[in-house]
């Protein structure tokens, strides 16, 4: 380390030490940063202990992790949740039982971010404080308590994932916990879908309808086509996206309207649903959409078209102008 960052570093003027903290990675290989931060996290400058918390995002040694969860008992708010956010980003297995210690911290937003930063590690380990999780008395922590169970695929956790995504009061919560119980088709998954597709709140409706593709849920397919109406274009969406991963034939009527929907993403995903479905019923109204004004939507439109002639041997037709 140079002599002149060393000075800036050691300033009296915390301003100093703080920019100086933020210039460090640029001057120096990671490793040699490191300790450094570490050091600055004692800083008595709640401006620099802050800076080099956030520096410590992209560190994640035993000795980067084990000075980030002393942060978090730093007597400074915006220091406990700098060092929260980057233990969020850690990626190294090796220290997981470390962040499990904090798994029942007392602080909300380090349960969150500790469970945000299994998730990513998988650990079998994290299955038990994750179930715990499911009923802490804070939203954003059992929001991410079911990511860490659904990421490990955890069968044991299923009954209460489900309860959550009927039942939690947060819209957030019961979000993540559809798409989280995606990895079972269940019969109780495939109940708490059903309930998903008519919650009152549209991006709960919008990961039910993709998790009913995702899982080939068929007998919902009917629920489906009525969510093709939806009031939020996004929600139709996923619907018709999933419509066509089913390859569900009585969705043909309620898809070809969509080719003229004012938002040219639902057109083309309407289009291209269609060519999975691949009815020839289809054929003269994809057509037409192969002249929309969006060269997407035409693409989707031909691509469909000569998808359902190859399936039914039909005449092959001029590709329209993409």
């Amino acid at each position: 380390m140079d002599s002149a960052l060393t000075d800036r570093l050691s300033h009296a003027d915390p301003v100093v030490r703080r920019v100086a903290l933020m210039s460090l990675l640029d001057e120096l290989d990671p490793d040699a940063a490191e300790p450094v931060l570490i050091a600055a996290l004692a800083d008595p400058a709640k401006d620099v202990r802050l800076e080099a918390a956030k520096a410590l995002e992209a560190q994640d040694s035993p000795a980067a992790v084990a000075g980030l969860l002393k942060a978090l008992e730093d007597s400074e708010p915006a220091v406990r949740e700098a060092a929260a956010q980057s233990l969020s980003a850690v990626k190294n297995p090796a220290i997981g039982a470390l962040l499990l210690e904090q798994a029942n911290n007392s602080d909300a937003g380090v349960r969150a971010a500790i469970f945000r930063a299994l998730r990513e590690l998988r650990l079998p380990e994290a299955t038990l404080p994750a179930l715990k999780g499911l009923s802490d008395e804070e939203a954003h922590v059992r929001r991410e308590a079911v990511a860490v169970l659904g990421w490990l695929k955890a069968h044991s956790a299923l009954p209460q994932m489900v309860v959550l995504a009927t039942n939690d009061p947060d819209a957030e919560v019961r979000r993540a916990a559809v798409g989280a119980i995606g990895f079972s088709s269940e019969a109780l998954v495939s109940s708490a879908v059903q309930s998903a597709l008519a919650d009152s709140d549209w991006q709960v409706r919008e990961t039910a309808a993709a998790v009913t593709g995702k899982l080939g849920l068929q007998a919902l397919a009917p629920a489906l086509i009525a969510a093709l109406t939806d009031s939020h274009w996004q929600v139709r969406l996923k619907a018709a996206h999933s419509l066509g991963r089913l390859r569900e034939c009585n969705a043909v009527a309620a898809l070809c309207g969509l080719l003229f929907d004012p938002v040219s993403n639902l057109r083309k995903e309407a289009a291209l649903a269609l060519g999975e479905i691949a009815d020839p019923a289809a054929l003269d109204l994809l057509l037409e959409a192969a002249s929309d004004p969006d060269p997407d939507v035409r693409k989707a439109a031909n691509l469909a078209c000569c998808r359902i002639r190859a399936l039914h041997d039909l005449p092959d037709i001029k590709w329209q102008d993409q």
